[in-house]
């Protein structure tokens, strides 16, 4: 049975898969989901390199090479890390080149211990860039509130940017603005905006988990939170990307900043595996599929339908209203969700640092 994947593109949401390794970078898995299934992006972050690195042998041969040079144990993870990024980029630069720049992307996350140091994301941003040398990657930087101002001056920079870690509505206005700011300070420098790319990562399914976590057993609301803020996201996306401010940039070449709906693999064997697909179809979208959804959607299976996500936006807007009511403080669903997503980040990163420093010992 035909895949129901690139059906998304037909839609004008565009798929990308949520996860990297070696073997799929360098090893023809990649090119196979472009082919079979119209994936036209790949995003990575520390939790996914963190496994990887960790299970069998794929870095076993450039952990030896690095590890006789002297290369400190943080140097080698970037050093493997920028690898896996730059064959994926290469695996999809016909379809960014193809597209003219508007799809075929890779991110690369920067570390996450620098989610509360503005300067230092800026630099590592512009180290990871250069470094990678593609037009076809972009960089991601949580959207914290130190994070903020590196979006903005990132993108004045010239550097394509994936937001990520966005769970709230407030906090999706700022990041906006911050984009809005770094194309305008591009084009007052005279630089290009055409071929400036950025998306905004809004996370989906762990809305559900904390929400759901906050409300009793068999509640009606359970399950709902997630969906309903997605869908009020892509209301303000369109009601900002349709502003005299926005309209001057695309006036220039700029093109809008994507949401992009990320972890939007199911948690809750409850509900549909492709609850988060199925309901969150819009164009100028990004939906990042974890293998379980590709392995449920490429066998045809899926409720998929155009504007989905328009669909009821008064219920859900009662959904978010009604949680207070129920006794969910959402604002602080979504400020323990941003923070937990620093941390556990944070974490993968350090864990995957001590993976490389043991199999160092063991590689040599």
């Amino acid at each position: 049975m035909a895949s129901a994947i690139p059906r998304l593109l037909d839609f004008g949401q565009s798929p990308w898969y949520d996860n990297l390794t070696r073997t799929l970078a360098s090893g023809g898995g990649l090119q196979k989901l472009i082919d079979e299934h119209g994936i036209r992006g790949v995003t990575s972050n520390p939790t996914i390199f963190e496994k990887a690195m960790g299970t069998g042998s794929d870095y076993d041969a450039q952990l030896r090479v690095v590890t006789k040079a002297g290369t400190s144990t943080e140097d080698a993870y970037w050093d493997l890390v920028t690898d896996d990024i730059a064959h994926a980029a290469d695996v999809l630069r016909p379809t960014f080149d193809r597209l003219d720049g508007a799809d075929g992307f890779v991110s690369v996350e920067v570390s996450p211990e620098l989610a509360r140091d503005t300067a230092a994301t800026n630099r590592q941003a512009k180290e990871l860039w250069e470094r990678l040398a593609r037009p076809n990657v972009m960089i991601k930087i949580p959207a914290t509130r130190e994070g903020l101002p590196a979006i903005t001056e990132t993108l004045a920079a010239g550097i394509n940017v994936n937001v990520t870690l966005i769970f709230s509505l407030d906090r999706y206005r700022e990041v906006i603005d911050a984009f809005m700011s770094g194309i305008e300070q591009r084009n007052a420098a005279g630089g290009d905006l055409h071929h400036l790319a950025s998306v905004a990562s809004f996370f989906v399914s762990r809305v559900d988990t904390e929400t759901d976590r906050r409300l009793p057993e068999g509640h009606a609301l359970r399950g709902k939170a997630a969906v309903a803020n997605a869908k009020l996201a892509y209301e303000m996306f369109r009601q900002e990307f349709a502003t005299s401010r926005w309209e001057q940039l695309a006036g220039r070449g700029a093109r809008v900043q994507r949401p992009l709906w990320a972890s939007t693999s199911t948690k809750n064997p409850a509900y549909s595996p492709t609850l988060y697909v199925d309901d969150l179809i819009g164009s100028d979208t990004v939906n990042t599929l974890a293998q379980a959804s590709v392995d449920v959607l490429g066998q045809g299976d899926g409720n998929l339908r155009a504007d989905s996500i328009s669909e009821d936006l008064d219920g859900a807007r009662r959904v978010i209203a009604e949680l207070g009511g129920a006794g969910v403080d959402f604002a602080d669903v979504t400020a323990t969700l941003e923070r937990e997503g620093v941390d556990s980040f944070a974490k993968s990163f350090a864990d995957a640092l001590a993976t490389l420093k043991k199999k160092a010992t063991s590689v040599k």
